[in-house]
């Protein structure tokens, strides 16, 4: 049986193997001894059932437990690794990804909001979903925390793509109601969060569906409409929808919250004081914050999202991890490629831009800490940390497979690096395109960069 012609993976087996170089973080190492965060098996398995880990560590400790086993997946010059976490992205601006901008706002003007303008058509947003979801997978992210945008089209389309692939998706309708063009702005306060009330009803814990409520950011919303946004988010927050949007990108956007709500002594007081900011807000960018803004972040428990790739690319802040991390009042840090303003779909990637950006302030970010905020760090900032982020019994069974040999240069460049962090960061900072040998969603191979097809629908 095929669906949107890509074959759907009809395998089914009562124990499932995946063997190989294994990493995976415990604890947060900026909080913690570095050592003590992250486990490392240099010939590692995980034992799946039912699409949870049952088992996972050194294959000569785990492999003798389960005689039984036969169906075991081996990779080498490989490290199987968490399914990374993209905690924000925009699937809807995938079609417009790389175009040139100058400023954030113009950027948008002139690029986004057109593109966004098309999503009323379901067909048009399904092609989009599709490739988005198989552009997710080719870089080994298996749950994301995504912008959809005014149209209840755009908010089926990604849901039901990640239904089929059994992929975890956070998104939502795009609550905007004032400064954008006719096609996109929403005609009513009202009826924008009522819709968006209607399809959290429909999708919200469907498989392995969340909603979240997302105004696109304070400028785009009236008081009425955030207003309302808090209210929806307060009456659903404790069956676990989120509250997700912008803040502090750019200082032009900045000047332009303290002009539109006069009196407010910061951007994240303008959210707070609507009752969006709550233990399951993601706030996206976060490059230009004030120390009292990031008390309110800490005490409220919700999490921030580094997407260094698009700050650069579109010139906004720059991320201050230093700042986020501060031990007296540390922050939940997620890592997000920011597509479209990203310029491409790799967490993987992020970690060598998050260096530069890192570098460029006359701070320094290794592997450790950086692959730490593409899975468990991510799963954190999403309050999920008890489900994925983890290659450990019980959690979830979406994992990745980053080939160390990816092309030939890279092959012999691991020559001169003979620890797995260092051959990791010189993975990030080549970039390369093709770094993912195959991608596990819930124990089920979805995509396999060897195979014929490389993506394959779950069951």
């Amino acid at each position: 049986m095929k669906k949107n012609n890509i074959p759907v993976n009809h395998e089914d087996r009562a124990l499932k193997g995946i063997r190989g170089e294994m990493l995976t973080f415990k604890a947060d190492p900026f909080l913690c001894p570095e050592t003590e965060c992250y486990d490392h098996y240099a010939d590692g398995l995980v034992v799946v059932s039912d699409g949870r880990i049952l088992d996972a560590g050194e294959y000569a400790e785990v492999a003798p437990r389960y005689p039984e086993l036969k169906d075991i997946d081996v990779y080498t010059d490989s490290v199987i690794m968490p399914g990374f976490i993209d905690c924000h992205l925009h699937y809807v601006q995938a079609p417009m990804i790389g175009s040139y901008g100058d400023t954030l706002l113009r950027w948008l003007n002139q690029y986004t909001f057109p593109m966004e303008s098309r999503f009323f058509d379901k067909d048009f947003a399904d092609e989009v979903a599709r490739e988005f979801m198989k552009q997710l997978l080719a870089q080994g992210t298996t749950t994301a925390n995504v912008f959809s945008t005014t149209f209840a089209e755009s908010v089926d389309a990604i849901f039901e793509e990640s239904e089929r692939y059994n992929t975890r998706m956070i998104t939502g309708k795009v609550l905007q109601d004032r400064n954008l063009p006719d096609s996109l702005r929403d005609s009513s306060a009202e009826e924008s969060v009522a819709l968006s009330e209607e399809l959290l009803k429909k999708w919200h814990g469907r498989g392995r569906q969340l909603y979240a409520v997302v105004p696109r950011f304070a400028p785009t919303s009236t008081d009425l409409q955030l207003k309302l946004a808090g209210e929806l988010y307060q009456r659903y927050k404790d069956s676990g929808v989120y509250m997700h949007t912008h803040l502090d990108e750019v200082q032009s956007e900045i000047d332009w919250v303290k002009q539109l709500f006069p009196g407010v002594p910061n951007y994240t007081e303008v959210y707070n004081r609507f009752g969006l900011v709550d233990r399951l807000s993601v706030f996206a960018h976060c490059c230009i914050v004030s120390e009292e803004e990031w008390e309110l972040l800490h005490k409220a428990d919700c999490g921030v999202v580094h997407c260094p790739s698009s700050n650069l690319f579109l010139g906004d802040g720059q991320f201050k991890y230093w700042q986020a991390k501060d031990r007296r009042r540390p922050t939940l840090v997620g890592m997000g490629t920011d597509v479209g303003g990203g310029t491409n779909f790799s967490i993987f990637r992020q970690l060598g831009e998050a260096y530069k950006v890192a570098m460029l302030q006359d701070h320094s970010l290794d592997m450790a800490h950086s692959l730490y905020l593409a899975t468990l760090g991510g799963a954190q900032t999403l309050h999920l940390d008890h489900q994925i982020g983890r290659l450990a019994p019980g959690y979830e069974a979406d994992l990745t497979v980053v080939d160390l040999h990816p092309s030939e240069f890279a092959q012999w460049r691991m020559k001169f690096s003979p620890k797995l962090m260092d051959k990791l960061f010189v993975l990030a900072t080549l970039g390369l395109n093709n770094m993912v040998k195959a991608t596990y969603v819930a124990g089920q191979k979805v995509y396999d960069r060897s195979r014929e097809q490389k993506w394959q629908y779950a069951r």
